[in-house]
């Protein structure tokens, strides 16, 4: 294992700040994408968010030679059947927006009784490097809102509710969101599966 580096394989600032905060007492180095430039978007081809984020891990330690995780994340919405799913990111379509599929997830579910408005975040943590595989998985429930509410964070969070908090992920401040968030609570998943790791590590 390369000493002290670990790649985050993503090109997004958002998740990047977010997974950043979990991670700052780590004592590494972390890279993202930008810091390889000639590694694009990599095809998330997979059936699952372990699969994807796996397939994403791997193919970034490949190429770099680094420790690398990876996450997937999926918006699982009780009135769709589950969807968006795998696909959150790209609900609307490819190369849209933010906002562009945040409208479409309020289309259709416009005239969806409040009762109704269930759903779940969920991502998998994955984490590679020359001799293991890793994962972990976080999770939190929540109601979609029938318009957005809040300024901060990024994707579905103006119309993800929580439960816990009685706010919006948007309403919230980052270290609000950091501390119950899906993707923070599989990174502290992971980090605590990597601890033994890390500091053996830097000890050598």
């Amino acid at each position: 294992m390369n000493k002290n580096i670990i790649v985050l394989a993503t090109h997004n600032k958002d998740k990047v700040e977010e997974l950043l905060a979990v991670l700052s007492d780590f004592p590494i180095k972390l890279k993202t994408l930008e810091d390889f430039p000639d590694i694009g978007d990599i095809p998330e081809t997979g059936e699952t968010l372990l699969e994807n984020s796996m397939l994403k891990a791997r193919t970034v330690h490949d190429i770099t030679g680094f420790p690398t995780i990876a996450d997937d994340t999926g918006l699982e919405v009780d009135a769709l059947n589950g969807a968006p799913g795998i696909y959150a990111a790209r609900f609307a379509g490819e190369q849209v927006t933010y906002q562009d599929n945040m409208n479409k997830l309020l289309d259709e579910m416009r005239g969806v009784p409040p009762n109704q408005r269930t759903a779940q975040f969920h991502t998998v943590m994955s984490y590679v490097d020359n001799s293991r595989e890793l994962w972990a998985e976080g999770t939190i429930k929540g109601v979609i809102t029938e318009e957005p509410k809040g300024k901060e964070g990024f994707g579905y969070d103006p119309v993800f509710f929580s439960i816990e908090t009685g706010k919006t992920f948007a309403q919230m401040t980052a270290i609000e969101k950091n501390s119950i968030s899906h993707r923070a609570r599989a990174m502290e998943a992971l980090k605590t599966k990597l601890e033994t790791i890390i500091y053996q590590t830097t000890e050598n």
